[in-house]
Parts: C-alpha cells; sequence; structure tokens
C-alpha cells in the first residue's frame, strides 16, 4: 500500500491463529491503520490478497468508528454482558442515551464495547485505549488475556503490548519487519537491526575505498579489467544507506520564561456546571511549585479536565480562589482540541495567523517535530491521526510556556514521539501537570499522583497501582464480570498456538522497578507525615487512629520493598 508522497508497506506477509495477539507498531504516518484496514477487509490491498478462515467473524475497532443513529443500547445490544462491559468502560446508566449526544470520547468507548459484546474469531482493534481511564484498561487487558481468538492491534500502551503480544510487526520506511514477543523483545530487535545496519555501512566504505583506489589506478589498469567490474566499482561507491525514518532524536528544549516561586495555587475550590446542580468538583486545595511534576488520575467523569481547565483560569470556581503567578505562562494541550482545517498547510498552522508561513524559526521548529521534506506543505486533511495530534502538541510547546497542563498527551502519538516526549518532559524547567491513562508515561515523568474521585483531589498514599487495585475490586463486588466470547472458528488452517507465561523481559522488570521506586517515595512522605502527627496527637482516639494509620503504610512499605529486592535479584541473574 502506499500513499500520494510515498510506501507504507510491501510484500507483507501475515498469518494469524487462534490465542495470537499481534501488535503493530511504528511512527505516524507509516501505514498502521490502513494495514488494519485492510486486514479487516474494508481496504482492497494494491497487490496481494487477504485470505481469511471459513466462517471466520472479525470485531473491527476504527480510531474513529462510526456508530449508527439511535441510543446505545441499539448500538451495542441488549443483555446483562452488554451492560457489564458498558460500566467497565466507563458507560453506565447511558444505555438509554443517543448517539448524537454522546462526546468523541464516549462513542469511542461505545464502539470498543460493541465489538467485544458481538461474537468473533479475530479481533482488530485500532488504539483500543484511548479515552479509557486507568481501571478500564486494566480491566481491557484481563478481558483480551482471556480472550481464545486472534488479535490484532495498534497501540502507544507500552504496557499493554508487553504484557499481551506474542508478536510484533514493525511498520519502517515501506518495510515490514515481523518480531517474536512483546514491546520489549521489539525494542531489542530493532536496535540489533540498527547496529547490523551500521556495520554493513562500514564495511561498504571500506571497499569503496578499494574500488576507489583501484578506479584511480589510471586508464591502462582499467583496459585489462572487464567493463562489469567498472560499473559494479560506481555502484557500490555511489550507493548510500537508507535515510533514518526520522532525521534525528526529537528536540524540542525552547527557552522558556523564568517561573517566580508563586506558580498556581487553589484553595477550597469548588465547581459545578449549573450553580443549583451537584458540584463536580469540591474543597480542591492544590498548590504547585515551580517544578512540579503532578500526575492526574480517575475514573471517565470524575473531573480531571474541568481541573485542568480551572487551572488553566477557563472556567472561574463557583466558590474558593485560584491565583496564578505573575510570571506563568501556560501551554493547554487539551484532550478535545478545535479540529485544524484540512485544507490548510502544515506550515501554515505552526505561523499561525501572526507570522509569515516558512520563515526560518518556524521551519527548524518542524524539523524537531519531524515534519520534513514534504510535509511541511502538506494539508491537514492528508495527515494521519498522530500527525495531526503531534501538531498540535507543536503550537503548544511553541508557545513558550513556563507551565504545562497536558490532558491525555499520549493518545495517537506513536511511540517514538511518545519516548521522546517523555525525555522533553523530564528535562524540562517548568511546571506539569498531566492527566493521563498510560501507566509508563506517569511512571516516568510524575513525581506525585492525585486522584479525582467523589468530587475531591487527593494524593494517593499507596500509588497508582493499589489504586487501580482497589477500583478493580470495588468493581468485581459489584456486579458479574463480563464473560469473553469463546471463539468458534480458526481463524485459518494453520494449528493452533498453545499459548503459555511469556517470560519476564528485562525492560518488563525495568519498567516495574521504577514504579515500585515512586510508590516507596511516597510512603515514605506519607510515612513521615504520620510520624509527625502521632508525635503531635495528644488525645489516646487520636494516637490510635495515627497509630493504625501508620501501620498499614508500613506493612505496604514492607511488600513493596520484598517485591523489590525479588525484581533486583530477577534483573541481576538476567545480566
Amino acid at each position: 500500500m502506499s500513499r500520494s508522497d510515498r510506501q507504507l508497506f510491501k510484500e507483507l506477509s501475515l498469518t494469524i491463529t487462534d490465542g495470537e495477539r499481534v501488535g503493530i507498531v511504528g511512527i505516524n504516518g507509516t501505514g498502521k491503520s490502513t494495514l488494519l484496514r485492510v486486514l479487516a477487509g474494508s481496504e482492497v490491498p494494491e497487490a496481494g490478497e487477504i485470505r481469511w478462515g471459513r466462517g471466520v467473524r472479525i470485531g473491527f475497532l476504527q480510531q474513529d468508528s462510526p456508530l449508527p443513529p439511535g441510543s446505545v443500547r441499539e448500538a451495542v445490544g441488549g443483555g446483562w454482558q452488554s451492560e457489564a462491559i458498558l460500566d467497565r468502560l466507563g458507560m453506565a446508566g447511558m444505555m438509554g442515551r443517543n448517539i448524537s449526544e454522546l462526546s468523541g470520547g464516549q462513542a469511542k468507548r461505545v464502539a470498543l464495547a460493541k465489538v467485544l459484546a458481538h461474537p468473533a474469531e479475530l479481533l482488530i482493534l485500532d488504539e483500543p485505549t484511548n479515552h479509557l481511564d486507568l481501571p478500564a484498561i486494566t480491566w481491557l487487558e484481563e478481558w483480551l488475556a482471556r480472550f481464545t481468538g486472534g488479535v490484532i492491534l495498534v497501540s502507544h500502551d507500552r504496557y499493554l503490548l508487553d504484557r499481551l503480544t506474542t508478536r510484533m510487526v514493525e511498520l519502517d520506511r515501506g518495510n515490514a519487519f515481523l518480531h517474536g514477543g512483546g514491546y520489549a523483545d521489539y525494542l531489542s530487535a530493532q536496535i540489533e537491526r540498527e547496529l547490523q545496519a551500521q556495520g554493513a555501512e562500514s564495511v561498504r566504505r571500506n571497499q569503496a575505498r578499494k574500488e576507489l583506489a583501484w578506479l584511480r589506478r589510471g586508464a591502462k589498469a582499467r583496459t585489462r579489467k572487464p567493463q562489469a567490474r567498472i560499473d559494479a566499482a560506481k555502484r557500490l561507491i555511489n550507493a548510500t544507506p537508507q535515510a533514518a525514518a526520522r532525521s534525528s532524536e526529537l528536540e524540542i528544549t525552547f527557552d522558556t520564561p523564568r517561573l517566580g516561586n508563586t506558580v498556581i495555587e487553589a484553595e477550597k475550590v469548588s465547581f459545578a456546571r449549573d450553580p443549583s446542580g451537584e458540584p463536580v468538583l469540591s474543597e480542591v486545595t492544590l498548590n504547585l511549585d515551580p517544578r512540579e511534576r503532578l500526575g492526574v488520575v480517575g475514573v471517565n467523569g470524575s473531573g480531571k479536565t474541568t481541573l485542568l481547565d480551572i487551572l488553566a483560569g477557563l472556567y472561574p470556581p463557583t466558590s474558593g480562589r485560584v491565583e496564578q503567578g505573575t510570571t506563568v505562562k501556560v501551554g493547554y494541550y487539551r484532550q478535545n482540541l478545535p479540529e485544524l482545517d484540512p485544507k490548510a498547510r502544515v506550515r501554515e498552522v505552526v505561523a499561525g495567523p501572526t507570522r509569515t508561513p516558512g520563515d526560518l524559526a518556524d521551519q527548524r521548529l518542524m524539523e524537531r517535530f519531524w515534519f520534513v521534506g514534504e510535509l511541511p506543505w502538506a494539508t491537514i486533511g492528508t495527515l494521519s491521526g498522530g500527525e495531526r495530534r503531534r501538531l498540535q502538541l507543536l503550537t503548544v510547546l511553541a508557545s513558550r510556556p513556563n507551565v504545562l497542563l497536558l490532558d491525555e498527551p499520549t493518545n495517537d502519538l506513536d511511540l517514538d514521539t511518545l519516548r521522546s516526549l517523555e525525555e522533553f518532559l523530564e528535562q524540562w524547567p517548568g511546571a506539569l501537570v498531566t492527566v493521563s491513562h498510560d501507566r509508563a508515561f506517569l511512571d516516568r515523568v510524575t513525581d506525585r499522583i492525585v486522584v479525582c474521585q467523589d468530587t475531591l483531589v487527593e494524593e494517593i498514599p499507596g500509588g497508582l497501582a493499589s489504586w487501580i487495585a482497589e477500583v478493580a475490586s470495588q468493581k468485581a463486588r459489584g456486579e458479574p464480570a463480563a464473560e469473553v466470547p469463546k471463539a468458534q472458528v480458526r481463524s485459518t488452517s494453520l494449528p493452533s498456538v498453545e499459548m503459555g507465561e511469556k517470560k519476564r523481559s528485562k525492560t518488563t522488570v525495568g519498567f516495574e522497578l521504577r514504579r515500585i521506586e515512586k510508590q516507596l517515595q511516597v510512603l515514605a512522605k506519607e510515612h513521615d507525615r504520620l510520624v509527625a502527627l502521632f508525635e503531635g496527637a495528644g488525645h489516646h482516639k487520636e494516637l490510635a487512629d495515627r497509630g493504625s494509620e501508620l501501620a498499614v503504610i508500613q506493612e505496604q512499605q514492607r511488600v513493596l520493598e520484598e517485591r523489590w529486592l525479588t525484581l533486583a535479584e530477577e534483573a541481576e541473574s538476567a545480566r
């Protein structure tokens, strides 16, 4: 398959059997979504053919899956199982809601529920975790792990890929590479391929030097050699290595205005969309420091985006006080940014209404975000979903803010962009508040995490993992789990792959070690706080309460420390 300016992929052969989980990865614009459409049968390949097993039913979730008019119940189907799936995806109580009344994120969750609720032997899922909260992602992981058919998915969720996938397909500059294992195995194979390419280029250069010396020996010497040898020598000398998929690492180190000691202070803030209605947030007190690294989590509808809107100054609180420092310049990357004009060109969007398209500063900025070659001249309508999101992120950072508010910044970004964004945020000198459902992203770029829950905003004492487990436990106690449909027909005539538990990769172990270290840091702060309260307590009831809380924290620390030691030994033995 190809697009107007480049080849997407060619001569790709892939066989899927029951129980296989295949992840599709590659930078934005390499054709991941196109490949899924071809495999699902909704787009015809330019060459080759697709063969499905007899009677195979396919469940296909697209990035923008169309839904029929009518209610959510009519779109997904009735019955307790459909209701249970919708509830786990954060859509409880919306069975009677009309599709036309849903937000984009709600519509995506309904489309996912529709796919999961109907029997299928093959699931093809394009970014299934977009618009899901963390408990819903954890539930989806478990659901897919139990699914007996085949799964093909595009996802930027590294934990999901590393846990579920048995093979990875990497699309890179018109080629397709198959890797066994999960995300960590794909990274290892990618690095090995790049090292081999470097080695091959070194050999070519040495051979080219010898051939060049031979050619320079003079006409008499060359006449004793066949013309074919002369032509081969010239081809070797003129050959160049394949250009990199992207010209360089993502460089987004901008000068930012100096940030004073006062950043954003919210004191006893409450907010209701209707002054006489139920509050979305109640009595929220939150102070950001100049090097803040704050993650915000919570189930869908708990007020996370509302909190960012209030911090950004878009909505005044119903009660309470929000104050921004005099040096603060906010850059707000919103989940639902205004749609870009599909006829506008990239360079025009970057320049905005105040600058002339194509000046030197804008060119350098576009290069830093890998909008090179023909892409600056491309119209927005020809960009992939991930390329459009990357362009929108570029416009926010281009304003040179010193306080970043990011609402689900990882949605639709490719893995290379995501890793580079994390590296930038680790070194960025300003304050950061991010709402995200990406566990690896939160583990890497945040120092503390608060949860929006029951109109309150509170720091999580046990860390992210403990909160996810608690919410999942509450859900499990509340209603029966949605049954996973079993595949009835094999997706190919080949024998089914026997699935066993995958060996944990070094990268997976590293992720968990870093996550535990951050949880221990949070618990240490909570431990110190409780000790101070315990020492200052005067009443025996207060002493008893503080002692009980302290015992819980100490037990959580003990369990995490034991787990850390086990993982550290595992990592050491794997070296």
